[in-house]
């Protein structure tokens, strides 16, 4: 599929006022006495210093940190750069640049190397930690859904008898109340464990997959049944 380019009025602008901003800034170096490929770095230098700090203070802006050195290093990039535009107007004689103009213009690359590296190595903002409650686990679940089963009668008393002939009463298990939600749960699990292995799912799977204790996994595999 052809890409089509299309004019945006936004990205000229931005092109067109770059290009007279970097060249201001290059006259301007160039009369204050640096010549060659200097007066030529003098524009990039601004240029990516107000680029840096402007990125900087966009992160810390989303991250809520204080952002008050970035504002400085963006103002200070941000005045080299209009303080040039203006200076190459006509309101200063470029011919003869005043001599403390030399000393700013000179003394420029230590100020824009010393804010790069403060921004640069600034220590990143903190992430904020999640408010969200994490979800309950399943066993938790279960705990507070789950009345607690009554607990059995006392069988009557028994006549003394020999010990040997005494019976055994036959252990009876508690019943024990499954919430639907749980179920409903369970159901899912099982259904998903038959149709990634072919076979229905056993006790101890069921009982590993919800985190419940083993009488509880019985009593919801017997529902499932």
């Amino acid at each position: 599929m052809r890409s089509t380019l299309r004019p945006d009025a936004v990205l000229v602008q931005a092109v067109i006022a770059g290009a007279l901003s970097f060249a201001h800034l290059h006259d301007l170096a160039e009369a204050a006495g640096q010549t060659g490929w200097k007066a030529w770095a003098y524009p990039i230098s601004v240029d990516l210093l107000l680029v840096a700090a402007w990125h900087r203070l966009r992160s810390l802006r989303a991250a809520g940190a204080p952002a008050r050195a970035a504002w400085t290093w963006f103002a200070v990039a941000l005045a080299a750069s209009l303080g040039a535009n203006v200076a190459t107007a006509g309101l200063l004689d470029l011919a003869d640049v005043p001599n403390w103009l030399r000393i700013l213009v000179a003394g420029w690359p230590a100020l824009a190397f010393l804010g790069g590296t403060l921004l640069a190595h600034a220590p990143a903002p903190a992430a904020e930690a999640s408010t969200e409650p994490e979800p309950p686990a399943v066993a938790e679940v279960v705990e507070r859904e789950t009345p607690a089963a009554p607990e059995p009668e006392a069988p009557p008393a028994l006549p003394a008898v020999e010990p040997d002939t005494v019976p055994e009463p036959e252990p009876t298990a508690p019943a024990v109340t499954v919430p639907p939600a749980l179920v409903a749960h369970a159901r899912k699990v099982a259904d998903d464990h038959r149709a990634r292995t072919g076979s229905p799912i056993d006790n101890d799977t069921l009982r590993a997959r919800l985190g419940v204790p083993p009488v509880m996994a019985d009593a919801i595999a017997a529902q499932l049944a």
